[in-house]
């Protein structure tokens, strides 16, 4: 778990990123964006927010922003890490634990992700549930972690990774974005990663009424992508016996008691 965080801790790209970049995006989505009000369907409770397009648009950079950060942050540190892990795996540690210790590492980022940019979109207006937009925020952020994991699994590059993230981010929210598509509410967007914090996030700013499908929602896709990341890292690191270039495991018919 030490040793997950301090990786985290030495991506000095990502934390730039957090720092900077999230406040930049945030504050230019509410100060650039006209004020002209939206309609937004919050399916879950059959009802409709209607607030600032500009309100919309900084719930929807923000999820967007905290998505690639902890995507790439993941991707960095599950792809540098490789090596090392496989090493510990054949000297018998176990994997469950390394497994762990990432699942462990990628909720601290979340949490911490998601409270920055939550206190940080406090500074411009007063959501209805404060806590309820940090959990839509989260659920977005651990989301995007799981496939950060992912992409490590099947990726060397880490700017094949980032391009990955973005890509997926991008059509991901850029179609649940009212301003940019009319038809935001349109059943085909249920299917989407991000669906579930996107939902969370407005009702959580407009209403008061809790979306508890909509949290369980982004919650299994948090926790499916994790365990899809989990699984693709437990094939990596596992362990093979060395050969022999008869293909016979080292020390079996070589004299060699095998107990």
């Amino acid at each position: 778990m030490r040793f997950t965080l301090i990786e985290q801790a030495r991506n000095r790209l990502a934390l730039l990123i957090v720092v900077l970049f999230v406040p930049l995006w945030t504050t230019l989505a509410f100060t650039v964006v006209a004020r002209t009000a939206l309609r937004f369907r919050i399916q879950s409770v059959g009802r409709t927010v209607v607030t600032d397009g500009n309100i919309l648009v900084q719930i929807n950079g923000a999820l967007q922003a905290l998505s690639l950060v902890i995507a790439f942050m993941m991707f960095v540190a599950t792809a540098r890490s490789a090596l090392f892990d496989q090493r510990l795996v054949r000297a018998g540690y176990p994997r469950s634990c390394l497994a762990l210790a990432k699942c462990a590492a990628l909720l601290v980022v979340a949490v911490l992700v998601a409270a920055y940019t939550t206190a940080w979109m406090r500074l411009f207006w007063r959501p209805e549930q404060p806590l309820v937009l940090a959990a839509g925020m989260f659920t977005g952020a651990l989301i995007y972690g799981g496939i950060g994991i992912v992409l490590a699994a099947v990726l060397r590059s880490e700017l094949a990774g980032m391009f990955l993230a973005i890509m997926i981010s991008s059509i991901d929210l850029v179609l649940q974005n009212p301003l940019i598509n009319p038809d935001a509410d349109s059943p085909v967007v249920r299917f989407l990663p991000a669906y579930g914090a996107v939902q969370t996030s407005v009702a959580a700013g407009g209403l008061q009424v809790v979306p508890i499908s909509c949290l369980l929602l982004g919650a299994g896709w948090g926790v499916g992508t994790a365990a899809v990341g989990m699984a693709a890292f437990a094939a990596r690191t596992r362990a093979h016996r060395p050969r022999t270039a008869q293909g016979t495991p080292t020390g079996i018919g070589q004299g060699v008691r095998v107990p």
